[in-house]
Order: structure tokens, then C-alpha cells, then sequence
């Protein structure tokens, strides 16, 4: 009996962490970035930390010259104010220090700039995104006629009927009917532009942030290195339902997406039912393995 309720409870902890482990979206009180699930977005929370040893430092420092000065000349404790207006060695620090620091800061940026902005020569999958008001339509450019759909902010009423009823997994105002699948470990060039007005197009756990411009096409990339289910937004004010085309990226791993995108061919709907029947009975597997263990 007690084996039986370890196991369960062992159960339902590895149900728990595969619901956390296969999602990445906002959370409340969240103060820092999603977890990095790209090489790019490992780099930008390393320069975020990096940066942080310069601005706290300095912050402290003026706080602490704020306070010098409201202490120390104040009108009752210096009647007579100093008509010193220059001083060489200060001019110097406060010349030399900040270039100093805009170095240490800038070589690094440089580096993560060109990364990002560099996609690689030969991506494993072009996706076209193109930005509406208010959804997304993709386009996968694969063989000679090309994979396209729309991806539609779900409603709360559809929930049933896409089978998205766990509200953890498939949050309100985040998930949608269709999301784009790409295969885990390969790289992805993104091409995106606008139908009306500006958009953008923004992924937080891949570090992918980029404007879609009606008439003009922008790229970027990404190369997600593990699977699950990935949320962001448009990140440009585009009118009144802005906040209401959000963007969804399922990852799986390259069986499962070659799976997918055939079935996707003829009926997308009934494509996208399939992988999350396929991805859930893999979560139940792992959950069963786990706790016999």
C-alpha cells in the first residue's frame, strides 16, 4: 500500500514538471526572462547579468554622491558656496570612466548584435510569417506547394473543441488554434512582413524580436534546442486588438514534425489533433516510467 502511494505521488510530480517543462510563457509576479531555450537567448540573459555589474555599481555610486552633496552642502552646513568652476582631475574621471565603461559594454553587444543579425547560410526550414490585424498567417516553404494557414488567438468557447481545456499548458489570451511546428535542433529562418500595418514578431525564450513591415521582408532565425510549447506576442502597438494576436511555437522532435507537416497538407485541424494526441500519450508514457521507478 505505501509502495502504491509513493508511486502516485511520484506521479503526479513528474505530471507537474513535464506540465512546466513543456510550455514556456509568463508567469505571474515573473521579474526575470523566460528560460533560454536558444543558443542566442542563453547569450542575452548572459550579457543582461554582465551588464548588471556596471549599473549596479554606478547606481550606488551617484546615489551615494546624491547624498554627499544633500548632506554636505546644504545652506546650514555651507553658507558660503565654493566658486571653484573647474576642476582637471574630475573632468578627466568623468571623461575617461564612462568611455572606459561604454567599452566593456559595447564589445560584447556587438558580438550578441551580429549573432542575431547573422542567420546561418544553409537554415533547415524557411517559415514565412506575415502579420494581419489582428492574427498571424504562416507559410512553410517546403516542396512545391507550400504549407500555409492562419493562426488565430483561441477562443475560450473553442477550448472543447481543439481539445486545449488544460489552461496551464494553453493559457488564456496566449494560445491559439494553429501554432507553428518546427523540429527541435534545427535551424529556422524567419522571414517576416505585414499585410497592413506594422507588426512584430517576438518569441522571448528564443531571443527573437523583429518587425514586420508591410512591403518589406525582415529575417531572422532560430534554433530551438529543446521541445515544448513556446508563447509570445506581437511587441508593435498595430490598433485596437494589438494585445489579442498572440504567437505560439510547438517544438517536437523530427519524427513528429515530419508527421505532422504531411498530415498538415491535406487537413491542418485534424494535423495539429494528432501531434497533441501523439505528444500527450509520450507525456503519459514518461510520467507511467517514472513512477515505476
Amino acid at each position: 500500500m505505501k509502495n502504491k502511494a509513493y508511486a502516485v505521488l511520484a506521479a503526479l510530480a513528474c505530471l507537474l514538471f513535464a506540465s512546466s517543462a513543456f510550455a514556456d510563457k509568463p508567469v505571474d509576479w515573473q521579474t526575470n526572462f523566460q528560460s533560454a531555450a536558444t543558443g542566442i537567448m542563453e547569450e542575452i540573459t548572459w550579457f543582461e547579468h554582465y551588464t548588471l555589474w556596471f549599473i549596479i555599481p554606478i547606481t550606488l555610486f551617484v546615489l551615494l554622491l546624491l547624498i554627499i552633496v544633500v548632506v554636505k552642502f546644504r545652506e546650514s552646513a555651507n553658507p558660503v558656496p565654493s566658486k571653484t568652476s573647474h576642476n582637471t582631475a574630475i573632468e578627466v574621471v568623468w571623461t575617461v570612466g564612462p568611455v572606459v565603461v561604454l567599452l566593456f559594454l559595447a564589445i560584447p553587444s556587438f558580438q550578441l548584435l551580429t549573432a542575431q543579425l547573422t542567420p546561418p547560410a544553409n537554415p533547415d526550414l524557411t517559415l514565412k510569417a506575415t502579420g494581419n490585424q489582428w492574427y498571424w498567417s504562416y507559410e512553410y516553404e517546403v516542396g512545391e506547394s507550400p504549407l500555409t494557414f492562419d493562426s488565430i488567438m483561441m477562443k475560450e468557447e473553442d477550448r472543447a473543441n481543439l481539445g486545449k481545456e488544460d489552461k496551464k499548458e494553453y493559457p488564456r489570451l496566449l494560445a491559439v488554434d494553429n501554432e507553428v511546428v518546427v523540429p527541435v535542433g534545427k535551424t529556422v529562418r524567419v522571414l517576416v512582413t505585414a499585410a497592413d500595418v506594422i507588426h512584430a514578431f517576438a518569441m522571448p525564450a528564443f531571443g527573437v524580436k523583429i518587425d514586420a513591415v508591410p512591403g518589406r521582408l525582415n529575417e531572422t532565425w532560430f534554433k530551438a534546442e529543446r521541445e515544448g510549447l513556446y508563447y509570445g506576442q506581437c511587441s508593435e502597438l498595430c490598433g485596437k486588438d494589438h494585445a489579442y494576436m498572440p504567437i505560439a511555437i510547438r517544438v517536437v522532435s523530427q519524427e513528429k514534425y515530419d508527421t505532422w507537416l504531411a498530415a498538415a497538407a491535406t487537413n491542418i485541424g485534424d494535423a495539429n489533433k494528432a501531434l497533441m494526441a501523439s505528444i500527450d500519450a509520450a507525456k503519459t508514457v514518461d510520467v507511467a516510467a517514472n513512477a515505476a521507478q
